[in-house]
């Protein structure tokens, strides 16, 4: 790894607020926040692209090792926020539902998943990044200089998750909000595959009571010290 590079590794439950902290820690130290979800987007775009979004074609293509050999020469990048697929911005063109469900097809092969984290690791070899997920800090960048397990308890969570949906229009119940960030957790903790649980070596945030900016300036404050 170049000298003068570093990752930080953010994991932690559903509805902690990984990717909100993540970007706004990648802004106040200028480096590169990186998506992982919108790469997933990405595959799905350029498998979409290639054998359309739906169908037998696609069913068979995702479960053949056509797909092992299509995504060989598959590169994915991000510079200044924006997701690069094989040298072309397509930023704008994978934030549609029909990506999501791309995405969420695209996610569940371990190929795909192989092929992701080999190119994470490599943006982790030639710049700095920030990474949030389940498995950052205990599979991905196990190696990351900086480790963070961002969590709060399951009731601040489905709080912040149940005004959310009701700013958006979309009110849930609380109970049902919170049974669901339960049940989210256990998935998350019990799946065979990388479960999520605390790196040995990473340092925990709990950010249940404190705002944002506050959360914010502690990680900071441990990355500076």
């Amino acid at each position: 790894m170049n000298q003068g590079i570093y990752r930080i590794a953010v994991d932690g439950p559903s509805g902690a607020g990984k990717s909100t902290i993540a970007k706004a820690i990648a802004k106040e130290l200028n480096i590169e926040y990186i998506d992982t979800g919108a790469m997933y987007r990405a595959i799905g775009y350029k498998v979409a692209k290639h054998v359309g979004s739906d169908g037998e074609e696609l069913e068979r293509f995702l479960g053949s090792d056509d797909l092992v050999e299509f995504l060989k020469d598959t590169d994915i990048d991000f510079v200044k926020g924006h997701i690069f697929l094989d040298g072309e911005d397509v930023e704008s063109s994978i934030r549609t539902p029909e990506m999501s469900m791309m995405a969420s097809k695209c996610s569940a092969i371990p190929a795909v998943r192989e092929k992701l984290v080999d190119i994470q690791r490599n943006m982790g070899t030639r710049k700095s990044v920030i990474m949030d997920g389940r498995d950052i800090g205990t599979n991905v960048l196990k190696d990351a200089e900086y480790k963070i397990y961002l969590t709060a308890s399951p009731e601040e969570r489905a709080n912040r998750r149940f005004k959310e949906l009701q700013e958006k229009g979309d009110p849930q119940p609380y109970e049902e909000v919170l049974r669901d960030i339960k049940q989210r957790d256990h998935n998350d903790m019990t799946r065979k595959l990388n479960p999520l649980r605390k790196a040995d070596d990473a340092v925990e945030v709990d950010s249940t009571g404190m705002g944002k900016e506050e959360v914010i300036q502690t990680i900071l404050k441990m990355i500076n010290r």
